[in-house]
């Protein structure tokens, strides 16, 4: 498998459609990185993934992290230590960082752009710093500033990384039924005892000390979601002077034997009574926990990006390289025994498909990561507001669709090669198995869309939904009259008007039926995201199209005709999804049980 960091698209999409440094110097004024900057950052980490974390995937792969049972403890596969030590000597621990405890305090839009070339170079190392960079989020808006002094200052510098622990045996995500608990010990820390299960980076083997963050309950504390409490609980005992103790009894009792991501530790953690600390307030973990569960959803959005363009990649080369029948409308190149696939129709879909989803899913992922920076950085207490709702309407769209999507695309980059693609050698088999959890972890698809259509639209009068669409309007208002957005602006109008009627229906069936919700939720995912992909791919035809676009004819032809796919071929799902929806939910709720039973 071969990767080269997409840096002409990455800019693109940060410079000429979303004109981050101009929102930057909004936000931070003198402080703000300039383009030069960025450009650095990007360059510099396209050349880490590209020589050093692309090299080591199918390592990872192959070899996949190994159990000590004597030590109970975690190898990771070859070369992943040093390639950790390498991102830590090299201050990407610390890109995103805030400046008072260590870090490089640049935005979490240049965060997600070298997130983006992490997962698409190698997904199971990048999860490592992903649940890390969780960590650094939920101790930094809810941990003691001793915490902060303790415990950030080393997530940031790389010393120390971070997990989440939520899930234990007996329940997935329903975590009102969790057991674990948290015993006072007197002296302000608590005692921590149960199983975690499926903790991604549970354990490894180039950190110093791992800072586990567990949700868990006090001994008092009322049943279900509102009796949890957030405790962080070191691999080495920790003082409140920072000092770093004896090995604190926290275990990692085994590794899962997994479909894909070999190279990221999934473990068993067994908490026999380790010391730890209460962040937060007391009964309201769930609060602090979604601040990283938050950070990781968009996190894992960018990992099905980044299993996209790969898998488009490596596709596309094969494609123009394979020899294979002839085009229908007869011979393209005489001089060879047979065609290129890139002649054969369906071929060019499953290839532009990809494309088209990569470089919008690309945009929605930046966007998403300003309207971060937006809630970190504006004063303003209503505008603030607005950017938490639109960024909290987006998440589970980008989560969703972008990791569905990825299954899909990669499927196809397996079908492009043929008997190719399904035998190890190519890699593309891999990215295909490593695409399937990104739809199960951090919440389900499921659990997105529920999050989506039950809590953020119906649950919140559609506040974010109203903010996105006023902003599309205006985007369509602004440009009405320009002949190159024409194929796409009446589209996108009638599909705007046509989403807040459809949302209207939908709350008014669940009024009379709570069930309903449930039944168009993950159709109403998909409709959502198709749209908002379509709004960015009318973005970035306004890009191109614009008189100060300093891009080549290429550059500009390719983009018009990827909108044109996207706008033909990809949009029209949305009608499929809608009719389901306004198909309502009779025929599965009301459904004999006998149908779940063996015949």
């Amino acid at each position: 498998m071969k990767y080269t960091a997409p840096l002409t698209d990455l800019r693109f999409a940060l410079y000429d459609v979303l004109d981050a440094p101009t929102q930057f110097a909004a936000l931070m004024g003198d402080s703000a990185p300039d383009r030069d900057l960025i450009d650095a950052v990007l360059d510099e980490g396209a050349k880490f993934c590209e020589q050093v974390l692309t090299p080591l995937n199918a390592v990872g792969d192959a070899e996949g992290c190994t159990y000590d049972k004597a030590t109970r403890s975690v190898k990771t596969p070859t070369g992943f230590a040093d390639a950790y030590r390498q991102y830590r000597d090299g201050g990407w621990t610390g890109l995103t960082g805030p400046t008072a405890y260590g870090g490089q305090g640049l935005p979490e839009t240049v965060g997600a752009a070298m997130k983006e070339m992490i997962e698409s170079s190698n997904i199971a190392w990048g999860t490592y710093p992903l649940l890390s960079a969780g960590a650094i989020d939920a101790l930094w808006h809810h941990g003691e500033d001793w915490q902060k002094d303790v415990f950030l200052t080393r997530l940031v510098d790389g010393s120390w990384t971070g997990t989440m622990c939520l899930t234990e045996p007996h329940c997935g995500s329903d975590l009102g039924l969790l057991k674990t608990r948290a015993e006072p010990v007197g002296d302000g820390s608590y005692k921590v005892y149960g199983t975690k299960i499926f903790i991604t980076a549970g354990d490894n083997d180039f950190a110093d000390n791992i800072a586990h963050l567990v949700l868990a309950r006090l001994p008092d504390a009322p049943a279900g979601t509102r009796g949890i409490s957030m405790f962080i609980v070191p691999k080495f005992a920790v003082a409140r002077d920072g000092t770093v103790g004896e090995r604190n009894p926290v275990f990692a009792g085994s590794i899962e034997h997994k479909m894909g991501l070999s190279g990221s530790a999934t473990c068993v953690m067994n908490f026999d009574g380790a010391v730890g600390y209460l962040v937060g307030k007391e009964n309201r973990g769930l609060n602090a926990m979604f601040t990283m569960m938050n950070s990781a959803r968009l996190g894992v959005g960018i990992q099905g990006l980044g299993l996209i363009e790969t898998s488009f990649q490596n596709a596309a080369a094969y494609a123009r390289d394979r020899l294979q029948m002839r085009a229908l409308s007869g011979v393209k190149r005489p001089d060879k025994p047979a065609d290129p696939l890139t002649v054969h129709p369906d071929v060019r879909r499953m290839l532009l498909t990809q494309r088209a989803v990569a470089e919008s899913g690309r945009l929605l992922c930046l966007y998403n990561g300003l309207q971060v920076d937006r809630v970190n950085l504006l004063t303003d207490p209503a505008e603030r507001a607005a950017a938490d709702a639109l960024c909290g309407f987006l998440t589970p769209i980008t989560k969703g669709l972008l990791t569905e999507l990825a299954i899909e695309c990669t499927s196809h980059g397996m079908q492009v090669l043929g008997g190719h693609g399904y035998i190890a050698e190519w890699g593309m088999e891999q990215l295909m198995r490593d695409s399937r959890i990104t739809t199960i972890y951090e919440g389900t698809t499921q659990i997105q869309a529920i999050d989506l259509l039950g809590r953020k639209v119906l649950g919140l009068n559609g506040v974010g939904l109203n903010l996105f669409l006023a902003e599309i309007r205006g985007f369509l208002d602004a440009h009405e009259g320009r002949s190159s957005l024409v194929p796409f602006v009446g589209e996108l109008r009638r599909l705007a008007d046509e989403w807040q009627t459809a949302t209207l229906e939908i709350s008014l069936r669940a009024k009379s039926d709570a069930e309903e919700m449930g039944a168009a939720a993950v159709d109403y995912l998909f409709y959502s995201g198709y749209i908002t992909l379509a709004y960015f791919w009318a973005r970035s035809v306004e890009a191109v199209t614009r008189e100060s676009f300093a891009g080549t004819a290429r550059f500009r032809e390719e983009k018009l005709a990827l909108a044109r796919f996207y706008f033909e071929r990809i949009l029209p799902r949305t009608q499929q999804h809608l009719a389901t929806i306004r198909a309502g939910g009779s025929s599965l709720m009301q459904a004999p049980d006998s149908l779940f039973e063996a015949a």
